[in-house]
């Protein structure tokens, strides 16, 4: 059964490539495995030309996953019993006896948690030989009483609740009880029908009679007539003594008011503080509908199962979803260089020298001999068009472009028609705050002397739209250097149809590396590239070793 996750997700700020070959991963890796199941998930906010392409197929976006880090509910959450607050603590004592547990959930018949009841509580309750108003005081009910003593009511309503008097011994005289027996009271006798009917006279409101000895119709009749209750037991006057309290409901002693408790969403991280400070055994779990479902403990931390995910278009551990360390990487399907991410054990990495993750899954699909849907092979086929630039891109190889028309061919799209329409919704940034278009697609690298920067771009058919964004973009720039440790921030305005960019800058050594990377001199705070479209073929290398160099100049 596909009972196990797997999450297949692309970088942070999310492309179209990124978005539609974790939906085609998942898409083969579900029709080619049987036990586990593959889930396509983004790690930011899909852009407008994703959404558009996403619509154009009929194709749902994927679930947003913004932390792959473990949660209460990747661990192995220790089922909770059926108790309720109405169950006597010898049941309750027996049942975590029997499921080995200490902290033992009481719950409404709506599995929402009232309290909890732990060994200590009930210890306590055992070794209070003091109080004789018990009982009384917990509003105990004669049937539980009954039941922990294994006896039987033999006169009475058992569902009635003893809830006033003490518990007392009877072995006087019949005439020295009315010194010490009152009205209400519960007593413990023996076999001496003097003693029961001295009882009853004095108005007990119940009567526990051990040895399994028999009481006559006469002391059964005089109970009847003043409604006390009879109860006979096998145990012997200790015993019977010793064990009564166990018959108290766990609502007396369950703890009821600030309960520490975690979500089944809480992350593994934010919880260990909690339970270092309270110090309990284990702590009740509650799922995102209210209901309890379980406990934990520390030693649920000793078996944690980290959450599984597959990587597509990126291998760098600041583009992955937040804690991407604590979880387990089982495949890479990148094409990108290679960067910083490790992994505890070998994995499958598919790492090729083309210009798009979706012109590998093309391939995948071939391989695997499994048919493409129409509905991929669009998402497949507008990933390419948008990593190369409708070809335009140097990053651009032979296999881009035959398996673009492959699948433009099974999409039943006209590739240039298609990519004008896509184009066009991307580059509708107008309605847009700076912040959003930055962010849009950025991505952050570390160059030599630990040296981070950042560097988002934007495509556009329309030269007056860039140059609008552009004088937005510049003081925007300016509040966001320094934010995540980057110290320079770059960022690319690229136009399709002219095949160049403008990139702006900000950052204390950015023009610099600039300079270096470009070999040109800015003009306005900006460098004109003409032929420059590809950050990552064109751009980064440059800018690497611009910083290298910077780096060996200064040391």
């Amino acid at each position: 059964m596909k009972n196990q996750k797997v999450f297949v997700m692309g970088h942070k700020n999310p492309d179209t490539d990124s978005i539609c070959s974790a939906i085609a991963y998942a898409d083969i890796k579900n029709r080619t495995t049987q036990t586990k199941r593959y889930i396509p998930r983004r790690a930011g906010q899909i852009n407008e030309e994703t959404q558009y392409v996403l619509n154009r197929f009929g194709v749902q976006p994927p679930a947003y996953l913004g932390n792959i880090g473990t949660q209460v509910k990747d661990m192995d959450i220790r089922p909770k019993p059926d108790a309720d607050r109405t169950m006597s603590l010898k049941n309750a004592w027996d049942m975590m006896q029997n499921k080995g547990i200490v902290t033992l959930p009481i719950c409404n018949s709506e599995d929402e948690l009232e309290g909890i009841v732990t060994i200590g509580d009930i210890a306590d309750i055992y070794m209070d030989t003091k109080d004789s108003y018990l009982l009384a005081n917990a509003r105990t009910q004669y049937n539980k009483i009954k039941d922990t003593l294994d006896g039987e009511v033999v006169e009475g309503n058992g569902h009635g609740y003893f809830t006033k008097g003490k518990i007392l011994i009877g072995t006087a005289d019949p005439e020295m009880m009315k010194n010490y027996i009152e009205e209400n009271d519960m007593v413990i006798l023996g076999n001496r029908e003097e003693d029961q009917l001295k009882a009853i006279e004095l108005n007990v409101s119940c009567i526990i009679v051990g040895m399994n000895i028999q009481v006559s119709e006469r002391v059964i009749q005089k109970a009847h007539e003043r409604q006390i209750i009879i109860i006979t037991s096998p145990y012997d006057t200790y015993t019977i003594a010793r064990m009564i309290n166990q018959s108290i409901p766990v609502n007396y002693v369950m703890k009821k008011d600030n309960l520490v408790t975690f979500s089944t969403e809480d992350f593994t991280d934010d919880i260990q503080d909690v339970m270092i400070k309270h110090r309990h055994r284990a702590f009740p779990v509650i799922n995102k509908r209210g209901k309890c479902v379980g406990t934990i403990s520390r030693r649920n931390f000793l078996d944690m199962h980290k959450k599984q995910v597959i990587l597509v278009d990126h291998n760098e551990k600041d583009q992955a979803v937040d804690n991407i360390e604590k979880a387990e990487i089982l495949e890479i399907i990148d094409h990108h260089k290679l960067g910083s991410l490790e992994t505890m054990k070998p994995i499958n990495f598919r790492n090729e020298p083309v210009g798009c993750t979706a012109t590998i899954l093309y391939r995948i699909y071939d391989e695997q001999r499994l048919e493409i849907p129409p509905k991929i092979a669009g998402l497949l086929c507008a990933a390419i068009i948008s990593d190369t630039l409708m070809f335009r891109s140097p990053t651009c190889t032979q296999q881009d472009k035959i398996a673009a028309s492959a699948l433009a061919l099974i999409a039943d799209i006209k590739i240039e028609d298609f990519a004008k329409e896509m184009f066009k919704a991307g580059s509708n940034l107008k309605d847009k705050a700076p912040e959003e278009i930055f962010y849009q697609d950025y991505k952050k690298f570390i160059a030599e002397g630990n040296v981070a920067f950042g560097v988002g771009q934007i495509s556009s058919m329309d030269e007056e739209e860039l140059q609008e964004i552009k004088a937005r973009l510049k003081p925007f720039m300016v509040s966001e250097c320094g934010r995540h440790g980057i110290s320079r921030v770059y960022f690319m305005l690229t136009n399709i149809m002219d095949e160049s960019s403008d990139v702006i800058y900000y950052g204390e050594g950015s023009e610099e590396m600039g300079k270096l990377a470009f070999q040109q001199d800015p003009e306005d705070e900006c460098f004109h590239l003409k032929g420059v479209v590809s950050r990552k073929k064109q751009m980064i290398p440059a800018m690497m070793e611009a910083a290298q160099i910077m780096a060996n100049d200064f040391n």
